[in-house]
């Protein structure tokens, strides 16, 4: 099979044109409160143990819409946070001049790297579009703080071996001993304080023909040698 490299992933439709996240807002039927299991607001209204403003980086933010509706209540309620959205599209909506905390970055990931901590990091369905999904999670685990929470949403049906055969076991054990944790039924990977992640997986490319996932919109397969254990 022939995998795509980093460029030719997101120049492909599945990616560049990707509508998760568009519309998706804090709260609510669709809100990242539900995705999550909880609000991330209430994350960030608990004092920052690094005597800082609290953070909030939210990988593959789609439109920024969440984002922006969580800037006006951090501005409105005078929280001490900044918010950080990073997306490739960069299809984002605009923000009010007064909303100072909230930043929104056009960028790839695979090069892009932030320059401080968070106390909170999320990535709500992007992964479903990265190629090398086990990199940016053990690179998020990384630009936690020491009390931080990284949660993302990770089908794992997607994740293959170099054969094409299911690595979903394989990984969520292998996260687990790396200190993560999986959720299987939610489909949702968390880590608690900054983790230096070395998991025994190589990236090899993807595949963005994987048709449809449990979110019912089309999906990246990553592929991975086995490199250790």
């Amino acid at each position: 099979m022939d995998l795509l490299g980093d460029d030719e992933l997101e120049r492909s439709a599945v990616v560049a044109n990707c509508r998760m996240n568009r519309e998706r807002g804090l709260l609510g039927s669709n809100g990242y409160d539900r995705e999550l299991g909880f609000n991330p607001l209430d994350v960030l209204r608990k004092p920052s143990g690094e005597g800082r403003p609290a953070a909030w980086l939210d990988i593959c933010c789609g439109s920024g819409k969440a984002l922006i509706e969580a800037a006006r209540i951090v501005h409105d309620e005078g929280l001490d946070v900044e918010i950080v959205g990073v997306d490739l599209a960069g299809m984002f909506r605009r923000v009010d001049p007064g909303l100072h905390r909230l930043r929104l970055v056009e960028a790839s990931l695979t090069g892009w790297r932030p320059d401080r901590s968070f106390d909170l990091i999320t990535c709500i369905h992007g992964l479903h579009y990265i190629g090398d999904k086990l990199g940016l999670i053990a690179c998020a685990a990384s630009w936690l703080a020491d009390d931080g929470l990284f949660v993302a949403s990770l089908d794992l049906h997607n994740v293959k071996i170099s054969d094409g055969k299911p690595a979903g076991r394989r990984v969520a054990a292998d996260l687990r001993r790396a200190g993560l944790e999986y959720d299987r039924r939610r489909r949702l990977v968390v880590c608690r304080g900054r983790k230096v992640v070395d998991l025994p997986h190589r990236y090899l490319g993807a595949d963005d023909r994987a048709g449809p996932n449990y979110t019912g919109q089309p999906a990246v397969d990553s592929y991975y040698a086995m490199t250790g254990r």
